[in-house]
């Protein structure tokens, strides 16, 4: 039988109810004559209390223990899924990551999948299982103690079930219909997309659209899974949702496909860093031993031999990023004069595999910028993604400004 992974999110699994609703989408597929794998995430809000829990009990916590934990919630939907199952007469089981086995790295709470033996499932299959349902997020490490893949992980198995079995598709269901060509939230006129290439939706992923974990898509593009977006809320027919393909399956686009963004930005200045070789290799690898992840790198001309190093990171690691350049001047690794943070910009990006054979649209984008009166403090580009640090209180109306220039209301 042809093999289609679904993965219900914890919106979609938030109470009985939920867990019937999906359950019926599933027989709905077993009708059709599939092998199913469903993939499931903890109920909704069920892991932060988790979280919380091992935090009250031991703040400094083994991280060991931290997985054996926040992996329950998993395994608490994996059992009530099969249950649901079961009663409509469908044959399923649970599994958890360690019986299938997921075979992970030995870095908790931070795990990556490394294999997933199908054999164990399959002879399940042969022997009239119709659905396996397994708990998202948690595998098992060399060592045999359950591990966790980070947030948005239950994404990620999803996809790496889908590839280890060859599954014909594997559909995400969760609490948005599709992925748009921008937060609907933001603009009345973002567009529900029918096809995305596995690049776009990657740079979108890792730009601050929430719809799918960067892991995810890179492990998709990398096997050419077939991913579709698609609300577990609607009624849904054969080209519901968002198919996440690569970019030959798509006729035609736009040139920008669409507008992302990221609220929580912060611009960091070293000013006056000697201008010589091997400074800025000091300066960012005192950063990644820091835990700062650095998003765009600006360097300005220098003069009399000293320079200006620019940086962005998450609002949330500026404290770590002053502390590691500090620690860092200390020990006479790096010399500069003071370090500027401005936690008060947000990044905005267009994002379009037609921009490889189109020129023109870096103009735009800044001609568009300055009719709005608002100022770019970084730039960085690649093939198909521009992206620029503004005034966070100019964030809505750049994207909204955006999104109608490259009339991303309309259809290719």
């Amino acid at each position: 039988m042809p093999v289609l992974v679904m993965k219900f999110g914890g919106t979609s699994v938030a109470t009985l109810d939920r867990i019937r609703r999906a359950a019926k989408r599933v027989g709905v597929e077993v009708a059709k004559g599939y092998d199913v794998i469903v993939i499931v995430s903890a109920m909704s809000g069920k892991t932060n209390e988790l979280v919380g829990w091992v935090a009250e009990t031991s703040p400094l916590f083994d991280a060991r223990e931290y997985d054996a934990v926040v992996s329950s919630g998993e395994n608490v939907t994996a059992g009530l899924m099969a249950l649901t199952l079961q009663e409509m007469d469908v044959p399923a089981r649970s599994w958890q990551g360690w019986q299938v086995p997921v075979k992970t790295t030995s870095a908790h709470s931070a795990a990556r999948i490394e294999d997933i033996p199908p054999d164990n499932i399959r002879a399940k299959f042969d022997e009239g299982m119709k659905v396996a349902i397994v708990a998202g997020f948690q595998g098992v490490s060399p060592e045999g103690r359950i591990t966790t893949l980070g947030r948005g992980g239950s994404d990620t198995t999803a996809v790496a079930f889908a590839a280890a079995f060859d599954a014909e598709r594997c559909d995400i269901y969760t609490d948005v219909d599709g992925v748009y060509t921008t937060d609907p939230r933001v603009s009345a006129k973002a567009r529900k997309l029918d096809r995305i290439a596995f690049e776009e939706m990657l740079e979108l992923a890792s730009l601050g659209a929430k719809v799918l974990q960067t892991r995810s898509v890179e492990l998709a593009m990398r096997y050419k899974v077939k991913l579709r977006v698609l609300s577990s809320f609607e009624e849904q027919s054969d080209d519901a949702g968002t198919l996440v393909c690569d970019e030959e399956e798509i006729m035609e686009s736009n040139v920008v496909a669409g507008v992302a963004f990221s609220r929580d930005e912060a611009k960091m200045t070293l000013v006056s860093v000697a201008d010589r070789p091997g400074i800025a290799a000091r300066i960012f690898t005192a950063l990644s031993e820091g835990g700062v992840n650095v998003d765009m790198i600006v360097q300005n001309i220098a003069e009399e031999g000293r320079t200006d190093m620019t940086w962005s990171c998450p609002t949330d690691q500026v404290a770590r990023a002053q502390k590691a350049v500090e620690d860092a001047k200390s020990d006479g690794i790096i010399n500069y004069h003071e370090v500027i943070a401005d936690t008060d910009v947000a990044k905005v990006s267009v994002v379009g595999i037609g921009m490889r054979s189109h020129t023109g649209v870096a103009a735009k984008m800044f001609d568009v910028l300055s009719a709005e009166g608002i100022n770019i403090k970084v730039i960085t580009t690649s093939e198909i993604k521009i992206s620029v640090l503004i005034d966070r209180k100019y964030m809505e109306l750049a994207v909204q400004a955006l999104h109608d220039a490259f009339e991303l209301e309309k259809a290719a």
